[in-house]
C-alpha cells in the first residue's frame, strides 16, 4: 500500500531537488562573468585574488540570504517590485527597480556579445565562418524559447548543461594545472612587485561574479515556502561557484605571466582574446578546443539563470500571467532590448560586466541589508533570520558602499590599472 501510494502522488506536488536548485544558481554565477576576472585582477594577482573572491563570496552570499529572509513573509512569485516598495517606500522601490532592470538587462546584453564572441571563436575552430553579430542573435532566440517554456524547462537544462560544463571544466583546467609554473604563478618575473594599489577596482567585478540574487523570488515560487531547501540551494551553488573561480584563477595566472595581461586588457578583454592567449602559450590544440567548448557550456548557463531572473521580475512588473500568451509577452520584454543593443553594438562584454556592477551594489547588497532591517521591524522575521545580526548587515552595506565607490573612481580613472 505504501509503495502504491507513493507512486501515485502527482509529479506537481513532489519537492523538487536541491540539486537542480543549486544548478540554477551555480549556472548563474559562474558563466561569461568568469572570464573577466584573470583580466581585471592581474594586478591584484593569485593570493590576493583569492582573499578578494572569499570576502565577495560569504558578502554575496548573506546578502542573497537577506533576500530569502524579507521574501519569505510574502506571497510565493513576489518579486524585488512587491517587498521593497512594501519595506521601503515607493521611491527606494522605483530607485531599486531601475538598478535591477539596469543590470539585467545589461547582463544579458554582456551575455549575448559573449555568445557571439565564443560561438564564432567554436565555429573558427571547426572550420567554419559564422559571424559573432549573427551567432549571439540566434542563440539569444534559443535561450528565449527554453525561457517561455517554464522555470522547469530552465532547470532540466541548466542542469543539463552545467554538468556539461562541470566535466569539459575538469577536462580542460586538469590539462592546465599539469602546465602550472611556479614562477609565474608567484609573480617572479614581473617588473613590478606592488599588488595592493590594484584591490579597489577589482570589487565590483567580484560582486558582478556572484551575481544570482535575482533567481532568489524564482526558487521560492519553485519550491515553495521551504527557507532550508532554499538555503542549502543558495549555499551549495556559490560554494561550487567560488571552488571553480579559485580553480580557473590557479590556471589562468599559472600559465599566463602578469605582464602578459596588459596586452590582453588592451585587446577588450573579451573570451576569445583570453582563450587564444591560452591557447598560444600552452601550444595545445586539444587543450585549445576544451577551452572553447568550456566558454560556450559557461556563457549558455549564465545566460539561461540570467534571463530566468529577468523574466520573472518583468512579469511581476508588467502583470504578465503565465498562459503561453503571457510568457510571450514577457519573453519579448526580456531580449528584444539587449538583442537590438547587441545588434548595434556587438562587442561590449568587459565593459558591460563593469558598469554591472556598479548598480548590482545597489539591488544586490544594499537593498537586501534594509529589506532584512526593515522586515525584523516589521514581521520579526518568524520563518528565517539570517545569523550574525545588525553587524552582518553593517557588513554587507559596508561592501556595497565600497563596490559603488571603486567602480565611480575607475571610471574617472582615479584608480591605478593594470594595464
Amino acid at each position: 500500500m505504501r509503495v502504491t501510494s507513493m507512486s501515485s502522488t502527482p509529479a506537481a506536488e513532489r519537492t523538487p531537488s536541491i540539486i537542480g536548485g543549486a544548478m540554477i544558481i551555480g549556472g548563474t554565477i559562474v558563466g561569461a562573468g568568469m572570464f573577466s576576472l584573470p583580466v581585471i585582477m592581474s594586478g591584484l594577482w593569485f593570493y590576493g585574488s583569492v582573499a578578494v573572491l572569499l570576502f565577495a563570496w560569504f558578502c554575496t552570499l548573506h546578502s542573497g540570504l537577506m533576500i530569502l529572509e524579507a521574501n519569505l513573509n510574502y506571497r510565493e512569485g513576489a518579486s524585488f517590485s512587491t517587498i521593497t516598495r512594501d519595506l521601503l517606500g515607493r521611491g527606494w522601490s522605483r530607485l531599486n527597480g531601475l538598478s535591477i532592470v539596469f543590470v539585467l538587462y545589461t547582463l544579458t546584453y554582456a551575455y549575448i556579445s559573449a555568445s557571439g564572441s565564443v560561438i564564432h571563436h567554436t565555429a573558427q575552430t571547426l572550420g567554419v565562418e559564422f559571424s559573432s553579430r549573427a551567432s549571439g542573435l540566434l542563440f539569444t532566440l534559443m535561450v528565449a524559447f527554453i525561457i517561455w517554456l517554464s522555470t522547469t524547462a530552465v532547470s532540466r537544462m541548466t542542469t543539463l548543461v552545467f554538468g556539461a560544463k562541470i566535466l569539459a571544466f575538469f577536462l580542460t583546467f586538469g590539462g592546465l594545472l599539469g602546465h602550472v609554473q611556479s614562477t609565474t604563478l608567484l609573480d617572479l618575473t614581473s617588473a613590478e612587485s606592488h599588488y595592493w594599489p590594484y584591490l579597489l577596482v577589482t570589487l565590483p567585478f567580484c560582486l558582478t561574479s556572484f551575481g544570482f540574487h535575482g533567481n532568489v523570488p524564482s526558487l521560492m515560487k519553485h519550491y515553495g515556502k521551504n527557507p532550508q531547501r532554499i538555503r542549502a540551494c543558495l549555499v551549495s551553488g556559490t560554494l561550487v561557484a567560488l571552488l571553480l573561480y579559485l580553480v580557473w584563477m590557479l590556471c589562468s595566472m599559472g600559465n599566463i605571466p602578469r605582464d602578459a595581461f596588459k596586452d590582453i586588457a588592451q585587446r577588450g578583454g573579451n573570451i576569445d582574446v583570453l582563450i587564444n592567449a591560452l591557447g598560444s602559450r600552452l601550444d595545445s590544440a586539444n587543450i585549445d578546443l576544451l577551452l572553447t567548448f568550456f566558454s560556450n557550456f559557461a556563457v549558455a548557463c549564465s545566460f539561461l539563470g540570467v534571463t530566468l531572473g529577468l523574466f520573472d521580475y518583468l512579469a511581476d512588473v508588467l502583470g504578465f500571467d503565465d498562459s503561453p500568451g503571457g510568457r510571450l509577452q514577457t519573453a519579448i520584454a526580456t531580449f528584444a532590448p539587449p538583442m537590438f543593443c547587441a545588434f548595434i553594438w556587438s562587442e561590449g562584454f568587459l565593459h558591460a560586466i563593469g558598469f554591472a556592477g556598479l548598480a548590482a551594489t545597489l539591488w544586490a547588497v544594499i537593498t537586501p541589508a534594509l529589506l532584512a532591517r526593515a522586515s525584523r521591524k516589521r514581521f520579526g522575521s518568524p520563518r528565517y533570520r539570517v545569523w550574525g545580526g545588525t553587524p552582518m548587515i553593517a557588513l554587507v552595506l559596508s561592501f556595497g558602499g565600497i563596490c559603488a565607490l571603486s567602480h565611480l573612481l575607475f571610471v574617472f580613472g582615479w584608480l591605478p590599472v593594470w594595464r
